[in-house]
């Protein structure tokens, strides 16, 4: 179907995906070009510095030259000039996970790590454990691995890990893009429903996790969360092997006698013992999918404790930013609320006997509806002090879809729990530096840039 290709067109580029796999197909030896709305540092620079044209807005000229492919993103949507065109002229087109699967998966041993949470750190953790020990693996991961410094590596090993998204593919295949990837290892960390503005329902997420189950090879492993109940009617299977992970009894991989540090989490399984340098149950979870994938693929308990032992974590998961006037501000990319309840629970053990706050920005498409309005509450009632920034484009919802501030702030002081809402990143900004006190952390959740609020956090903490 991508057969003789010589030059590859990047509609969308600036995406960190789609600048890496650009950049990837040119060292490859393809002729590369790319156009996007938003042309700036730092992508505009990493395709700038790798000789990549990057043409700035959508227009259709962009294919004058009539590329042989034309790779159009996740964001692209009808109408956009390069789309329309593209469709009128019958000209050669494919997603970003099509692109992935012809040119870089087929052929190689594809670990594909999904879930509803925990997905960024298991897949960094993992490529982490095989890049350590010398396997050389390629891999794709939503985030930007502080080992790494970067989410995308390609490599001519017979190893590719990558992160198995859930979302959907492209405007015009609504599949998601896991189902694209191959996988001859599947981890599922967890099931809940969540991207409410493509699934209708958790039967749909079960639906499009089972379509993934349903392409493992009898030669694969399905790795599985044996504690997730929303995951259990999905394992009854045959076609290939399954192995279950978890807390609970009856699990073929059990995390047991864990213990939680300020530092790291320590747990026996399969007869090691493991420790990771990362806070909470939630990571111990995450480490346990690592080891049994790293065991079923052929590395050996010491292998894998020496990489766990060198891992330095992820940016935007529990990252400590900065600490002034005995303030710690940190960021974290958690926005449904299991994500958000068991990172408080997590920074607890990271931050003993500090106070907690919790500043949120309900930015996703899920997060802004009413989906989760009782479970927000559960999650950060967590906290011992609540900001909630004013939801994003809520107008542009139907007023029934909406998610309710003013019932969220009454709903949280209800219980005692001091709960702010706030207009914007400079009130979120004067409320908490005029309120937080000498020792108290200061957790940003968001799934995007927040305003700079971080940095503008710090500044005013430091008057």
């Amino acid at each position: 179907m991508l057969g003789n290709i010589r030059s590859v067109h990047f509609t969308g580029i600036c995406g960190t995906a789609m600048a890496s796999v650009a950049v990837a197909m040119r060292e490859k030896g393809y002729q590369v070009t790319g156009s996007d709305q938003n042309v700036y540092p730092p992508m505009s620079t990493f395709l700038a510095e790798r000789k990549i044209p990057v043409m700035e807005g959508y227009r259709e000229s962009n294919l004058d030259s009539r590329p042989d492919l034309i790779v159009l993103g996740n964001a692209i949507s009808r109408g956009n000039p390069e789309a329309e065109l593209t469709l009128e002229k019958k000209l050669r087109y494919c997603s970003l996970p099509e692109l992935l699967k012809e040119f870089f998966i087929r052929g190689k041993r594809s670990l594909v790590v999904s879930g509803t949470h925990g997905k960024t750190t298991t897949t960094s953790l993992l490529a982490w454990v095989f890049a350590h020990n010398q396997c050389d693996p390629s891999f794709l991961i939503g985030g930007i691995p502080t080992n790494f410094s970067q989410g995308a590596h390609f490599t001519d090993s017979d190893w590719f890990i990558i992160e198995g998204d859930e979302y959907d593919t492209a405007f015009f295949d609504k599949r998601s893009k896991f189902i694209h990837y191959l996988p001859e290892v599947a981890i599922i960390n967890n099931l809940e429903f969540d991207h409410a503005d493509i699934f209708e329902n958790l039967a749909a997420v079960q639906t499009t996790f089972r379509r993934l189950i349903q392409i493992i090879p009898r030669n694969g492993l399905l790795l599985a969360n044996g504690d997730e109940p929303n995951l259990a009617p999905l394992l009854g299977i045959k076609h290939c092997p399954i192995q279950r992970f978890g807390l609970g009894q009856g699990n073929d991989w059990r995390a047991v006698d864990c213990e939680y540090t300020a530092a790291d989490s320590t747990f026996s399984a399969g007869g090691g013992r493991f420790r990771v340098p990362l806070a909470g149950e939630l990571n111990v979870r995450n480490a346990l999918a690592v080891v049994a994938c790293a065991r079923h693929c052929g590395l050996n308990d010491s292998q894998i404790q020496s990489a766990f032992d060198a891992f330095k974590g992820i940016k935007r998961r529990m990252e400590a930013r900065g600490t002034v006037g005995g303030v710690t501000v940190v960021d974290d990319f958690g926005h449904h609320p299991t994500a958000i309840r068991e990172t408080v629970r997590a920074l607890r053990l990271k931050f003993p006997h500090r106070p907690i706050w919790a500043v949120f920005e309900p930015r996703s498409n899920t997060t802004r509806r009413n989906v989760f309005q009782h479970e927000l509450v559960g999650a950060l009632n967590e906290a011992d002090q609540v900001v909630v920034a004013e939801v994003a484009g809520l107008n542009q919802l139907p007023p029934a879809e909406r998610l309710n501030p003013e019932r969220l702030m009454r709903d949280l002081r209800a219980t005692g729990k001091p709960a702010q809402y706030l207009p914007d990143v400079d009130a979120i900004v004067n409320y908490v530096g005029q309120h937080a006190k000498s020792g108290d952390v200061v957790c940003v959740f968001s799934n995007g840039g927040f305003g700079g609020i971080h940095g503008k956090l710090l500044q005013r903490l430091g008057q």
